[in-house]
Formats: C-alpha cells, structure tokens, sequence
C-alpha cells in the first residue's frame, strides 16, 4: 500500500534529480533510469508519476521557472526606483540559486526542447515575455523610445551570458555576469534618448 503524501515528495526529488543529471551530462542525453537512480527510486515509479522523460524534463524546467519568479519577485519588491527594478532583475537573473552549473545546463537543454515541444515552447515564451516586462518597467523612464530596444538587447545578454558560462569550466560567477549586463545597461542609457 503506498505511503499517503509521499507523491509530492518523490516528484520534488525526480525534478531535482533531473537537474542534476542535466547538469552532469551537459545535455537531455539522459535516461530516466539515470534520473530515478539519483532520486533513490525505480525508473517505474518515475515512469507512473510523469508519464514520459519529456514530461520529468518540462516539470524540472517549471521548478526551475517557478524559483527563478520567486526571487526575481522578491527583489523587485525590495527594489527602488527604475533603476533599482533593473538592478534587481538582472541580480536575480544570475544569482547563486538561479546561475549555477546545473541550472545553466538545463536552461541550455531548454532552448534546444523548445524548438521541437510545444509546451516547452509555451513556457520558455512566457518567460520571455515576463523578463521583458520587467526589464521595460525600469526601462521606460530612463530610455524613452529607445526602451525596447535596450530591453531586448539585454533579455539576448543574459541569455548569451548563460550560453557562454556552460561553455566554459570552473564555478560560476554571478558577480561577474552582473557587472556584464550593467556595463550594457550603463552604455545603452547613454546613448540618445528618443
């Protein structure tokens, strides 16, 4: 008879297993075998609570998501002014929960799902839409007309930032990523205002 709330709990250690595994491989060239070992359980039980390996990578990219929301949200409710919202979202963007090797991996793995499944697709545009909207609410003021253009240009450097850090080896750092962005971010508000 199986144990009453133990389903929320295995989910939560398949998704984590999945991200590390990822993160390991450095790719979706994982099975789910690998992943179920990780997470102390048989590769049937993950099978009955996900259905497919494609479904265990899209819950591990919702966990990822949902983290990423939350502390983006936390710091733009600590943040002031349109200055303060665009330093906030981008020290979110590659803070030590958000930037770090297996995280980064999954992202990678990401972009590639979504060119070919719909749902990852859904997702990956609905976080796309929601940096931008936060990247304009600061933008607006400081940029003019030109906020749209500066937004997706950074919404492009931090995906490039988390491309270039899975290419590379050693730990990552966020700080360093951070100064990146806000070096672009500083040159762009330079420029002429429309």
């Amino acid at each position: 008879m199986p144990k009453l709330g133990m389903e929320p709990i295995r989910k939560a250690a398949l998704v984590k297993a999945t991200i590390v595994e990822i993160g390991r491989a450095g790719s979706l060239d994982v099975t789910v075998s690998q992943i179920a070992k990780r997470a102390g359980m048989s590769s049937a039980l993950a099978h009955h609570y996900f259905g497919s390996k494609e479904e265990i990578f899209l819950a591990a990219m919702r966990h990822i998501l949902t983290l990423y929301g939350a502390e983006v949200r936390g710091a733009l409710a600590a943040a002031q002014g349109p200055e303060g919202r665009l330093r906030a979202v981008l020290t979110a963007s590659f803070s030590p929960g958000n930037f770090r090797r297996e995280a980064v991996s999954a992202w990678l793995n990401f972009w590639v799902l979504a060119q070919s499944v719909p749902e990852a697709r859904r997702l990956l545009a609905v976080y796309q839409r929601r940096l931008r909207s936060n990247l304009l609410a600061g933008l607006r003021p400081l940029a003019g007309a030109r906020a749209e253009s500066v937004a997706d240009g950074l919404g492009a450097l931090i995906d490039g930032l988390y491309l270039r850090e899975v290419l590379k080896s050693g730990a990552p750092d966020g700080a360093a990523a951070v100064t990146v962005a806000l070096d672009y971010l500083t040159s762009q508000l330079k420029g002429p205002r429309a």
